[in-house]
């Protein structure tokens, strides 16, 4: 059962609860404001509910509570950031200040992190860089669950990344994905529901494509597009763990597995202030028409218009701020225990 809950209670409860698993107040905030956007974003799984998850690492070492998050300025327009192993979240909220603050300076500011941890959805860093006037791309690097492009071993994390462009009179366009066909979940309620999956979801522990849901759990997610998007997640873990010091591949510790060990996960943050490109009336101009091209394709389905990137989130986002942020009743009470 679902209830509707107010986002400034949502955000304090969050809050709370990250304070009272031992996080300052300022970096509790940061971190519940990057979990509320998500389920006011639609995506529960990235929201709040990863609370109670954060916090059971905390408990048994895995994770940081009082990470002092530092920064440092490597060129004028780059910085690395050392998360000490604290609550993704807030590392990541900290490397986009960085990023933002470097790109009002220089025009273009990047950011990458390193022992950091599950950071949340990319959405809402890249909705806040875009509110703020900046254009980006966001990733980071994951634990492994996907075998190489021919191989039957997983090499390589199901890495998220997120590209976005503001537009001053209206919606930005966001994109954010993860790199394979379907996240694991979905086979998970397939396996559960007795029902077969599609061929192109997930290979079984041999590396063959399978349409039993019970071989796809014991074997790997294909990445989207076959080989070109096995190689656009090795992008992702180049920046966001082999340049930014952080581990890769590998090299990044399992939290189902070593909950217990940091997992020096690594993230990138890239941002353009795309007012030195233009005034804000040029680049509304610009994207008005960008976005009515796009919405006059005339659609397969009478009943399914074309809709850009982004567009589902965000009327999520303003429906849930008007009406409450729809929540799992026992995520809710178990973020109001945790809280007190």
């Amino acid at each position: 059962m679902n209830v509707s809950v107010p986002e400034a209670k949502l955000q304090a409860l969050a809050s709370g609860a990250l304070e009272r698993l031992g996080l300052p107040a300022e970096d509790a905030a940061l971190a519940a404001r990057v979990l509320v956007l998500g389920d006011l974003f639609g995506i529960s799984t990235h929201g709040v509910s990863r609370v109670e998850s954060y916090g059971e690492r905390i408990r048994i070492g895995g994770i940081k509570a009082r990470a002092d998050v530092r920064v440092e300025r490597i060129a004028p327009a780059m910085a690395k950031v050392d998360g000490d192993n604290g609550v993704g979240p807030l590392v990541g909220m900290r490397s986009l200040h960085a990023a933002m603050e470097l790109a009002r300076e220089s025009g273009i500011g990047i950011a990458f992190a390193r022992n950091s941890n599950h950071f949340g959805p990319v959405g809402p860093y890249s909705y806040l860089a875009a509110e703020a006037g900046f254009a980006s791309v966001i990733g980071s690097n994951a634990s492994t669950t996907i075998a190489p492009t021919g191989g039957k071993e997983a090499r390589l994390g199901n890495s998220p990344v997120a590209f976005a462009v503001p537009n001053p009179g209206g919606a930005p366009f966001i994109l954010d994905m993860a790199l394979s066909v379907v996240a694991r979940a979905k086979i998970r309620d397939a396996a559960k529901a007795g029902k077969s999956i599609p061929d192109t979801w997930a290979t079984d522990a041999q590396g063959n494509a399978t349409t039993d849901p019970k071989a796809a759990l014991e074997g790997f997610l294909l990445p989207i597009g076959g080989h070109k998007g096995y190689g656009l997640a090795l992008f992702v873990d180049l920046f966001a763990g082999l340049l930014s010091n952080a581990a890769y591949l590998t090299h990044v510790n399992s939290w189902s597995e070593s909950p217990e060990k940091p997992g020096n996960l690594g993230h990138f943050f890239c941002l353009i202030d795309v007012m030195r490109l233009g005034s804000e009336s040029w680049l509304e101009e610009r994207m008005q028409d960008f976005r009515s091209i796009l919405h006059a394709t005339p659609p397969a389905d009478p009943q399914r218009p074309v809709l850009v990137p982004g567009e589902i989130e965000l009327a999520h986002l303003e429906r849930q701020r008007r009406d409450g942020i729809s929540l799992d009743a026992a995520v809710l009470e178990r973020l109001q225990t945790l809280a007190r």
